[in-house]
């Protein structure tokens, strides 16, 4: 019978709740959850537990349902988001522990100095990003971001928000991310010419919202944990692995994916080739390839033995415990908010508004995305409810409404998204510093995506 009752919960709750009761739901599970963390200074876990609960049962759900879409989206989230944080994991800590992070940092900033740091960030982010999911780029950027901080003694945040920003801009305007490719497929838009132009707005976007911004950004957070490992000496290793061998546990899942995405956008069947290309470039074997490539180069051959490394790889998990369960209850609080029927609610009302389509779309993403945390969803509803809108559009203005749909998905990440928590956790933030910051930061990607399009729609 639990079986029945979670397949219709969403149908059930849409169904007997009004649209005003479903909102109220949204604001009321969301200002617990801020409370609760803020104020009572509670786990986030238990808070986003206590107002998913509460906010089912105000949309209506029966009190024996109240936890099931939180279970439901706290499992996909940690069985697919949460293997690709452990897998990250353990290519961290093989790259600190040969000492090739160390080695990547030296490289890095002997090429680029102190003072160009935060370029650098941004442009192995902008790289990196392409073909890969926002988290898995997170996770494969913590451990550089980490060393260089300490080894230049620059401020965290000054650092990482550089590489945030080319990390988010890449995923909501730039195919082949989820997002785009969502997007372009159901408007019915070209997609090299969306890639085109969305390259032409990310690359503007990733300077603003990075570089130039960081310094001001970087004085919100006061890092103190960061601030005492400064002043260790520093760590010397034996057989220190070369730059190239260190760089290519962070490229082989970069390139194993980025191989997979032009075999698929250009449509590629090579008999026996295609299949093996689609099996390395998923996410999960890309990034174990990595672990694989780092146990053998960066451990066995540096003269460690099959133990040391095993034991190298059992520290990685300790550390992402938290984080995976944190993640995991944001995906959870999202799936409850879905399931409710809230973005239909908000999305169908947006709509009918008497504006232009492509600010109209913009807008039905940005409160979805805020409503459910998820910019895949909202990039899936927003896209849908534009559709019709889209249908006497040319093809740059249907390449320009997938991108507003893409700005509008990455609005205001808050306590509702997984990549909230990502961030908070891996930087050691407070709930306010990750407001102030990553926060503000996704608010102005999204801003000046959509700037940028209603300027080159006024063009072309």
């Amino acid at each position: 019978m639990a079986g029945v009752s979670l397949g219709v919960l969403p149908l059930t709750a849409a169904a007997t709740a009004g649209a005003g009761q479903l909102v109220l739901a949204a604001l009321l599970g969301i200002a617990l959850i801020i409370l609760l963390i803020t104020v009572l200074k509670l786990h986030p876990f238990l808070s986003l537990l206590f107002g998913s609960f509460v906010m089912a049962l105000v949309a209506g759900t029966p009190l024996i349902d109240a936890f099931s879409s939180f279970t439901k989206g706290l499992g996909s989230t940690v069985g697919g988001v949460g293997i690709l944080i452990v897998l990250g994991s353990m290519i961290g800590e093989l790259l600190i522990r040969s000492g090739g992070a160390d080695r990547i940092v030296e490289t890095i900033i002997s090429a680029a100095g102190v003072k160009r740091l935060p370029w650098a960030m941004a442009l192995i982010a902008f790289i990196i990003g392409i073909p890969l999911f926002f988290e898995v780029g997170v996770v494969l950027m913590v451990p550089v971001i980490m060393m260089v901080a300490r080894r230049t003694k620059q401020p965290i945040m000054l650092l990482a928000l550089p590489a945030l920003s080319g990390l988010v801009v890449l995923h909501c305007f730039v195919p082949p991310h989820p997002g785009p490719l969502i997007a372009i497929d159901t408007l019915g838009a070209n997609l090299g010419l969306t890639l085109g132009i969305g390259l032409l707005i990310a690359i503007p976007t990733v300077i603003i919202t990075g570089p130039l911004i960081a310094p001001r950004m970087a004085k919100i957070v006061s890092n103190h944990a960061l601030n005492e490992s400064r002043d260790e000496e520093a760590t010397t290793y034996e057989n220190q692995p070369g730059f190239v061998a260190s760089l290519l546990i962070v490229l082989i899942p970069v390139a194993l994916m980025l191989l997979h995405s032009i075999f698929e956008i250009g449509g590629w069947q090579i008999a026996g080739l295609t299949t093996v290309v689609a099996f390395f470039g998923q996410p999960l074997v890309a990034l174990l390839s990595a672990v694989i490539y780092g146990m053998i180069v960066l451990g066995l051959f540096r003269g460690k033995s099959f133990s040391d490394v095993s034991n190298i790889i059992g520290g990685s998990f300790a550390p992402v415990a938290s984080v995976l369960l944190i993640v995991g209850a944001g995906g959870g609080f999202k799936q409850t908010l879905v399931d409710s029927g809230i973005a239909d609610v908000i999305g169908g009302w947006l709509a009918s508004l008497p504006i232009s389509p492509l600010l109209a779309a913009w807008l039905v993403a940005v409160f979805i995305r805020v409503a459910t945390g998820s910019a895949t969803v909202a990039t899936i509803t927003a896209a849908g409810i534009a559709a019709p809108l889209a249908l006497e559009m040319g093809s740059v203005e249907l390449a320009l409404m997938a991108l507003a749909i893409g700005a509008g998905s990455t609005f205001l990440s808050h306590v509702n998204d997984a990549g909230f928590w990502l961030i908070k956790e891996y930087f050691g933030l407070s709930v306010g510093q990750t407001f102030k910051t990553w926060s503000v930061q996704t608010c102005l990607v999204s801003v000046l995506g959509i700037i940028w399009i209603l300027l080159i729609h006024l063009v072309i």
